[in-house]
């Protein structure tokens, strides 16, 4: 278990530290038997316990006199498949995170190395907790921008030969991700609300500030799944292109091809009174003839724009 103070910074502090300062909002993380046996001290109403062993979304409910809920963080190394899971449980005196996976501990320590707080405060505290979740993620969704952009370039240039089985890993990606957006979006929104008067006037600005982020985050991922449904537009209709030439390449040589089966099946009855059968040119005259149709269809395609 571990216990801080929110000051400048976040100060680690002994349990008993934690409980007599009145003075100072607090965080603490435990782990789920922890909880069990410390949450009494922390004199919180809850009615809905947090189950950090039963998780399937991220959310925020009002209880009496406190606000629960859960995280489920997807890995953003490994979007559909890995996720960190943790709970928590807030009121007007501080936070406390039930983890069993160690993501909240890791996510504190880096605030502790990065920020310093003119007025410390529990919605500042917030609102630097829940920005490191998305902190990545632009990037993330730049590099996969370049992807899909060098993804298009191999499909105009190669005609629909491009890599469609990373547009379609990509989009999943997304997928995951704007699900994610909207589950900490209404998160946020039960923090803006502030029903139970927790955080006061002033500092809900920070809460206002990360609805705007997360907004911006969301519009982004929209975007960006847009394009990988462009792209895969873009890779169908150039394999419809492609078919299409081969259907006008078939066509024109069966067109071409027509009339010579005619005269080959004109000539080939042998009928006995044929007059070109003993004819001594009728070989060559066939053949001139049949030369003649290819150069004449050739001609005739050539000048409708068909080849």
């Amino acid at each position: 278990m571990s216990y801080y103070l929110l000051e400048e910074t976040i100060k680690p502090c002994t349990a008993e530290e934690l409980h007599s300062r009145t003075d100072r909002q607090y965080v603490a993380v435990l782990t789920t038997p922890e909880w069990a046996g410390e949450r009494e001290r922390f004199d919180m109403g809850i009615e809905l316990e947090p189950d950090a062993g039963n998780i399937h979304n991220t959310k925020a409910e009002v209880n009496y006199d406190s606000l629960t809920g859960t995280f489920l963080l997807p890995d953003r190394e490994n979007l559909t498949e890995r996720d960190f899971r943790f709970a928590f449980a807030l009121d007007e005196k501080g936070i406390v995170f039930i983890d069993d996976s160690g993501q909240a501990e890791r996510m504190i320590q880096t605030i502790r190395r990065t920020k310093r707080w003119r007025a410390p405060s529990l919605e500042r505290f917030l609102y630097d907790f829940l920005e490191q979740i998305v902190d990545h993620d632009l990037a993330i969704m730049e590099r996969y921008e370049v992807e899909l952009n060098r993804i298009e370039d191999e499909i105009l240039a190669t005609q629909g030969q491009g890599d469609l089985a990373r547009v379609n890993e990509i989009r999943s990606d997304i997928r995951e991700l704007l699900v994610h957006y909207e589950q900490i979006i209404d998160m946020t929104q039960e923090l803006e609300e502030n029903e139970n008067g927790f955080f006061s006037e002033e500092n809900l600005r920070y809460i206002h500030l990360f609805m705007n982020l997360m907004a911006r985050r969301h519009d982004s991922a929209i975007s960006l799944r847009d394009y990988t449904m462009q792209v895969r537009d873009l890779h169908n209709a150039q394999l419809e292109v492609r078919q299409n030439r081969i259907m006008t390449l078939l066509t024109v040589v069966t067109t071409i091809f027509m009339p010579l089966t005619l005269i080959a099946g004109w000539y080939g009855m042998n009928f006995r009174y044929m007059p070109e059968l003993e004819w001594r040119a009728g070989y060559p005259a066939v053949i001139a003839v049949s030369v003649a149709v290819v150069i004449f269809c050739l001609i005739l395609f050539k000048k409708n724009k068909w080849l």
